[in-house]
């Protein structure tokens, strides 16, 4: 893998032909990306059978009436029980080695001292919670960009931590200055 190729921090954009269904029209930011592979987390996948406090209630953690309800998202097929939150590095968490630094400015935190956090109504804002997480082998994810099934583009906060899941696939779209409606499931090489 060329360094310069290196995507972490950046958004991966389904094409319209993804042939995964469970990648279909997702939006993925990329947490990881090296010569052994890629790990990353669907942003845009609700999952509405189970919000932050019934989470925090079967992990066992007592919320407070100030807790801080959190966006719970399906975050990919891979461990669907392992939770990452996302979230901006505060002065609380910016050493902290608990936490994974995405780029210079988004941290992932998989410990459950942040969920204890935000159920005591502290915590680094904005933030997301997802359950499970996309991965690919070496090679995998540079192989399926190649192959046209997905689109790279900087990361952007409202579609990451925004709350408009059903359009964040076109808002993705729309900040590359791609026009959805014009995007054919047959993309070609030249």
């Amino acid at each position: 893998m060329d360094p310069s190729s290196n995507l972490t921090g950046k958004m991966l954009i389904a094409m319209p032909g993804m042939r995964d269904p469970r990648f279909e029209h997702s939006v993925i930011l990329i947490c990881a990306h090296s010569e052994e592979g890629a790990m990353g987390l669907v942003v845009n996948r609700p999952l509405p059978e189970i919000g932050f406090s019934e989470l925090l209630d079967q992990l066992g953690i007592e919320s407070s009436p100030a807790a801080i309800d959190i966006p719970v998202r399906f975050g990919g097929p891979v461990e669907p029980g392992r939770g990452f939150v996302l979230h901006r590095p505060d002065a609380d968490t910016a050493d902290d080695d608990s936490r994974m630094m995405i780029g210079g400015d988004l941290a992932m935190s998989t410990t459950r001292d942040i969920l204890e956090d935000y159920a005591n109504g502290r915590g680094p804002q904005p933030a997301v919670l997802a359950l499970g997480y996309a991965g690919w082998g070496p090679g995998q994810l540079d192989d399926e960009i190649l192959d046209n099934g997905w689109l790279t583009t900087d990361a952007f906060d409202d579609i990451i931590f925004g709350r408009d899941d059903s359009g964040k696939w076109s808002a993705a779209l729309r900040g590359m200055g791609v026009d959805p409606v014009a995007l054919s499931p047959n993309a070609g090489h030249a």
